[in-house]
């Protein structure tokens, strides 16, 4: 069997936003194809207002959600009170998937997960925009750059792919 791998994807603007009032700041299809791709057939981890933004759960992926708030019910989702019980429990489901495991947001997941990950799927765009939610700082002592694709429609950005060293 594979090694199980997990994988942040992210899109975030030159300061690091990923959001504002729990929406995307940009509109850009070629992202979301590229998001779609990459998650089809996987398990997802989300945190609870993640979850919410979305307003259902992504079809063909296991959802997994992490909230605080007790007796939470979040249909089409298995919801866990800690990220790391949410971890082990796709672990033990990677055999139904497949063995890449994604963590795509909010913010504080990406925070409290980013020392687990094994690679960053980040999709840089090149402005500064204002907004609530960020990503943290990636560290070039802890990430390397190994694939870069620049595009320029509908908005200067770039598909940025990060492994751990």
């Amino acid at each position: 069997m594979n090694e199980i791998t997990f994988s942040h994807i992210v899109a975030a603007s030159k300061n690091n936003v990923i959001g504002v009032n729990g929406e995307l700041p940009w509109d850009i299809p070629e992202d979301m194809k590229f998001f779609r791709d990459k998650t089809k057939g996987k398990i997802i981890i989300m945190g609870r207002k993640t979850f919410e933004s979305v307003g259902h759960p992504l079809p063909k992926r296991l959802n997994l959600v992490i909230t605080r708030q007790k007796d939470y019910q979040a249909e089409g989702a298995v919801v866990f009170k800690s990220l790391p019980a949410a971890m082990e429990f796709a672990k033990t489901k990677v055999s139904d998937y497949d063995n890449e495991i994604f963590v795509i947001g909010g913010g504080e997941i990406y925070k409290q997960s980013l020392d687990s990950m094994d690679t960053v799927y980040l999709t840089r765009i090149h402005k500064e925009i204002d907004g609530d939610a960020y990503y943290p700082d990636l560290s070039e002592s802890d990430f390397e750059l190994v694939q870069q694709e620049d595009r320029t429609e509908p908005v200067p950005f770039s598909f940025l792919t990060f492994r751990k060293k």
